[in-house]
């Protein structure tokens, strides 16, 4: 049986507008193994960091797009009929209403842009 991932979903916005935002520092003092943090807002979306390893579940976001952009790490991005491969300095967006989950065989550092709205864990 797969080892159950305890997500850190962190929704609150750690930096406000013209803060530096120091992502080296943020994934060195990392001590989760899958962390979501809300970096900032940009009108009605947010910025997230990502540091992960392991595989997410299966989920959808019904009214909002998603979009991945590794910045260490490769990231995969399982869809019904096909898997999204994303190396350093890929993006890719998911489409509102599209089944996916992420995977990380080895740690990954990503930011998400999404709206605030959004719920991580999907609905």
């Amino acid at each position: 049986m797969k080892e159950k991932i305890n997500y850190q979903n962190n929704m609150n916005i750690a930096f406000e507008h013209a803060q530096i935002i120091d992502v080296s520092q943020m994934i060195e003092e990392n001590k989760h193994p899958w962390l979501n943090q809300t970096l900032t807002q940009v009108n009605d979306s947010v910025i997230r960091l990502g540091i992960i390893k392991g595989d997410y579940h299966w989920h959808k976001h019904e009214n909002e797009d998603e979009f991945f952009y590794v910045i260490e790490g490769k990231l995969f991005i399982d869809l019904e009929d096909r898997t999204i491969e994303l190396n350093l300095n890929q993006g890719a967006t998911i489409s509102k209403n599209v089944l996916h989950r992420t995977r990380a065989p080895k740690k990954v550092v990503m930011l998400m842009v999404e709206t605030k709205h959004i719920i991580p864990t999907g609905n």
